[in-house]
């Protein structure tokens, strides 16, 4: 299970680095559509911006450890009714985050009248990525998961197939020791197959959210009105806590090692912060409503709606909803849709602000 690990975690810094590198320099230079008159106070404004990094790291920070911490909770373990709701929640602010805050994000970008009227004006750019986005996480998805499944029971029949040879030696000694370091049984074999599933979805899940964060990051920082900045303050950190509790919810049925939900909680903490700060230092010469600026957003927003679109519904809310466990207790069905609709709720007012 290591190597998932190594692997993943090489995918992520690759995706995060490029997100870094790609986005400030492609927005920098352009000749713009003209910029709307509001009030500028660089001084103030860098207060809020301070302020804003110190609040939305506290904020995702809290959020996602909160899953993490209340597996030491013996009520909040995955086995429980009550983890269920947590990650209907949970799976509600990440549709809502893909649908209402991201999707229209990208519209407004790509349909801008800064843009050129051919192609961007002519055809729906926009839900061809998310679209093509949400198609290329499922395959991802499958062959990711396919991959490491046949790796790792490959390593164990290999083990296993080595100690029944061993075993066979003292066949007549020890007839039954022959065969007891057998194949893992069918139940253990499922165990492992749905926790390979649930890395893989956890780190998939967080590149969509690292894609998303590093832009409005960068968006806030590049500002310099305080009366747009200090709304956004206050939206993005709710904004992130609630991010946060759904990242934190599929880190923590993942059961991986201490030190990598630690990377992967850390990870997903700074990006936000670490935007901001990027938009600080590039915002003497960066004008969001330049054409390069609005497409190459407009994409990124894109892509990261369709996977987070996809995460939401396919690998959070199908899964647990076809669940027997769930079908067989009404209850707890109720529980789960209601927690369902107040997650998407509170994350859906949130659009109000950011």
């Amino acid at each position: 299970m290591a190597d998932i690990q190594v692997c993943s975690f090489k995918i992520l810094q690759i995706s995060y680095l490029l997100i870094l590198l790609l986005y400030p320099t492609t927005v920098s230079s352009e000749c713009t559509c003209e910029v709307e008159d509001v009030e500028q106070n660089k001084g103030e404004a860098l207060k809020y911006k301070i302020g804003a990094i110190t609040s939305i790291l506290a904020a995702g920070a809290i959020g996602v450890s909160l899953p993490l911490l209340g597996t030491r909770i013996p009520a909040l373990r995955p086995e429980n009714n009550i983890f269920f709701m947590i990650k209907a929640f949970a799976a509600g602010v990440i549709l809502a985050t893909g649908f209402v805050h991201i999707l229209p994000d990208a519209f407004e970008s790509l349909t801008s009248p800064c843009l050129k009227e051919s192609p961007w004006g002519k055809f729906p750019f926009t839900g061809l990525v998310a679209m093509m986005s949400a198609i290329g996480t499922l395959m991802v998805d499958a062959f990711a998961t396919r991959y490491y499944k046949r790796r790792h029971f490959s390593k164990n029949k290999q083990v296993n197939a080595d100690e029944e040879h061993a075993g066979h030696v003292h066949v007549h000694t020890h007839a039954t020791h022959g065969h007891a370091h057998g194949s893992a049984s069918p139940s253990q074999e499922l165990v492992l197959s749905e926790l390979i599933r649930q890395r893989i979805i956890s780190q998939v899940l967080e590149v969509g959210i690292v894609v998303h964060s590093v832009v409005i990051g960068i968006s806030l920082g590049a500002s310099e009105s305080p009366d747009t900045i200090r709304p956004l303050l206050v939206a993005l950190s709710f904004h992130q806590f609630f991010e946060g509790m759904g990242l934190g919810g599929c880190i923590s049925q993942a059961q991986f090692e201490s030190v990598s939900v630690a990377i992967m909680g850390t990870f997903f903490s700074l990006t936000t912060p670490l935007g901001i700060g990027i938009g600080i230092g590039i915002s003497s010469f960066y004008n969001g409503n330049s054409p390069t600026a609005l497409i190459v957003e407009g994409l990124f927003n894109s892509a990261s709606a369709g996977i987070l679109i996809y995460m939401a519904l396919v690998d959070l809310l199908a899964a647990d909803f076809m669940n027997p466990r769930l079908q067989s207790n009404v209850r707890l069905q109720v529980g789960v849709n209601v927690s369902l609709l107040l997650g998407a709720t509170c994350m859906s007012v949130l659009a109000k602000w950011a």
